[in-house]
């Protein structure tokens, strides 16, 4: 048993150097009767205790050391407040591990795999697909002409550059290329489980767990997986649909949506119909018209011909870089004031947003007399293309060599609705019938932002909560939103442990998608670290401030062009829609909106049976770190001169 000495801090006549058991560790004189406080030394025999033993070795009182009234002077005091609560034996830096599953392998999928696993310790990552490779609409979007109409250069992370592409505008093969590469680069490839297609996502709040159910699409072998937190990551141009005409069944000839292009396909000396003038389409028909017998080019609607995006103009022809400029860009210095210079543009063009601003006035007169110029060949083309709305309404299409095809003489341009579909062909509206060899459907992709598959927590299904509400019928607040309905673009009230990556209001209409879903990446790493650390079992955006945000939007979009009289992706498709889109404001207001959380727009969940909200965050009192002697516990320390202040104290894995 050890000896416990009894010592007057305040007669303490001096400190002699040693341990802090040693018997010379202190000289003390008689102590005064007026002495309220005493310090406990224990002393062993044979060694120092280690910090975990001292509880143990003082429970036992010294019988013989009491306080005045014969009071232990060893013993938890009677009169100190009782708890009720028990501590939990962790530490506050242990992490307890998460399963989170992300739906779609595309860019999003791929940033998301590269950073959340190293923002987010002990996480448990799953990545599902329903190909058979990543790259998303990359991998799926071979039609003739598939290039990004954005410098590639701008079209890559901010972290993992390529400098050697080969065109200012790369081609779709390229592209894809790239991605892949950085996915086996940063092994996001161990996290993807592939042939998985999604059908139904139930959330079980006795379980706090989602359940991602579906089928092999090849094989329609079922699998299910659990998830703590699952991210949907399926981007805007992913659930393709051939048109809904009447005989579509019926027709015998090549049936094709562009996005599921038939590589076997030749349209050498056919006669074709290409429906739809969005980007596919408009990518499609200038490299098919050189070659087909005849293009039929059914487009209702009028749309903007852009020249370019930020000012760098795009032609027909491939845009190669020089030797020369590759081999500059294998300098890293060189190369980052390159980059820094062409991407800047991409942040700039935020005004020509806004109706009746000089910016989007000019961008008219310069459309205009660009269409004009390339239309000279067929100069009454002009007024059936150029729309009323104004540009931005739309996404912009460059575009080149499109207007110089439809001038073609073995291309038609057909503006009449379409009426059904025949065994051999088109029939229009006025009644005329035209036959052809292919129908080519570029008519884009679901543009809702509904989900393809039940999303089901709490008595509601997002894949019907989200759908367009009939005329007449109300909003039900609780169950039928009537459109994509969320926080800030992140998660929907009452949705437990669901955020989207990329979707609704994913990206202001500046800046440049992989920095935008990068910094959102970033922002779900905060919520996940805060989750597996401070005890908590399921978190959601309230409704309050979803609605404030709705608020909000509401007030800003009728600002800009986007609420112009056009359909867009921007509006579901739907003139007079709710702009959800694009994010309401410009890409550096979304980035800064998006840095940091605001934890009180939030409601929580914890997983402490007595409801404590802080126990399963404080745990025991101790770090896990402190107690391992291999651990730096002063990395705060750093050589004078090298410290950035905005960074001091503010780097999460210190």
């Amino acid at each position: 048993m050890a000896k416990v000495d009894v010592i007057d801090p305040f007669h303490v006549n001096a400190v002699n150097k040693g341990e802090l058991n040693s018997p010379r560790y202190l000289e003390q004189t008689q102590s005064t009767p007026r002495l309220k406080e005493a310090v406990v030394v224990v002393q062993e025999s044979n060694h120092a205790p280690a910090w975990d033993d001292v509880a143990a070795t003082v429970e036992e009182p010294a019988k013989s050391e009491t306080h005045p009234g014969d009071r232990p002077a060893n013993i938890l005091h009677e009169a100190y407040p009782k708890s009720n609560l028990q501590l939990p034996d962790h530490h506050i830096d242990d992490a307890r591990s998460l399963k989170v599953v992300i739906i779609g392998a595309g860019l999003s999928g791929i940033l998301a795999g590269i950073l959340l696993p190293v923002k987010v310790p002990k996480l448990e990552l799953t990545i599902l697909d329903k190909n058979d490779d990543v790259g998303g609409t990359w991998l799926e979007n071979i039609y003739p002409g598939v290039r990004c109409d954005i410098p590639a250069h701008v079209y890559q992370s901010t972290f993992t550059p390529y400098t050697q592409w080969s065109q200012q505008f790369a081609e779709g093969h390229e592209i894809l290329g790239y991605w892949q590469t950085q996915a086996r680069k940063y092994d996001v490839y161990k996290y993807v489980k592939f042939a998985r297609r999604v059908q139904d996502v139930s959330w079980s709040d006795e379980e706090a767990q989602w359940t991602v159910a579906g089928v092999n699409p090849k094989t329609g072998k079922a699998f299910e997986e659990k998830a703590d937190f699952v991210l949907p990551a399926i981007g805007r141009f992913n659930d393709w649909r051939l048109p809904a005409y009447p005989g579509v069944s019926d027709y015998a000839g090549h049936l094709r949506h562009t996005s599921n292009w038939d590589p076997s396909f030749d349209p050498t000396g056919k006669k074709i119909a290409i429906i739809g003038n969005g980007a596919s389409g408009i990518q499609v028909l200038p490299n098919l018209q050189p070659i087909a017998k005849h293009i039929d080019h059914y487009a209702r609607s009028k749309t903007w011909i852009a020249g370019s995006w930020a000012g760098d103009e795009r032609t027909f022809e491939p845009q190669w870089y020089s030797q020369e400029q590759k081999k500059e860009f294998l300098d890293p210095e060189k190369y980052l004031k390159f980059r820094k210079e062409l991407e800047d543009k991409y942040w700039r063009r935020f005004a020509s947003t806004f109706r009746g601003s000089e910016e989007n006035l000019k961008m008219r007169e310069r459309f205009i007399e660009i269409m004009a110029q390339r239309l000279v060949k067929k100069p009454e083309l002009l007024d059936l293309l150029v729309p009323d709305f104004n540009p931005n309404c739309r996404r912009l299409t460059p575009g080149p060599g499109y207007l110089e095809a439809l001038t073609a003489d073995n291309v038609t341009l057909i503006q009449d609705p379409i009426k059904r579909f025949t065994t051999t062909g088109i029939e229009t509206a006025d009644g005329q019938h035209r036959e052809v060899d292919a129908i080519l459907c570029a008519t884009g992709a679901a543009v809702d932002f509904i989900p393809p598959f039940n999303v089901r927590a709490r008595g509601v299904n997002l894949r019907e909560a989200w759908k367009p509400l009939p005329p007449g019928e109300k909003v039900d607040d609780a169950r039928h939103f009537g459109w994509p309905y969320t926080y800030l673009g992140l998660a929907v009230p009452n949705m437990p442990n669901l955020l989207f990556i990329h979707g609704p209001h994913g990206a202001g209409p500046s800046g440049t998608v992989p920095h935008s879903v990068e910094v959102q990446v970033t922002y779900y790493a905060k919520l996940l670290r805060k989750v597996s650390t401070q005890g908590i079992k399921a978190m959601w955006p309230s409704k309050r401030a979803a609605d404030d945000f709705v608020a909000y939007a509401d007030a800003f979009f009728p600002t800009t062009v986007l609420t112009d009289n056009c359909s867009s992706w921007a509006n579901g498709g739907r003139p007079g829609g709710r702009v959800h889109g694009i994010w309401p404001g410009s890409a550096g207001h979304v980035t800064l909106v998006r840095k940091e959380p605001r934890w009180e727009d939030w409601e929580y969940e914890y997983l402490h049976q007595s409801g404590n909200r802080l126990i399963g965050w404080l745990g025991n009192g101790w770090t896990k770190k402190e107690k391992d002697g291999n651990e730096d516990m002063t990395a705060y320390l750093e050589l004078e001169g090298t410290v950035d202040l905005r960074l001091l104290h503010e780097k999460w894995w210190e």
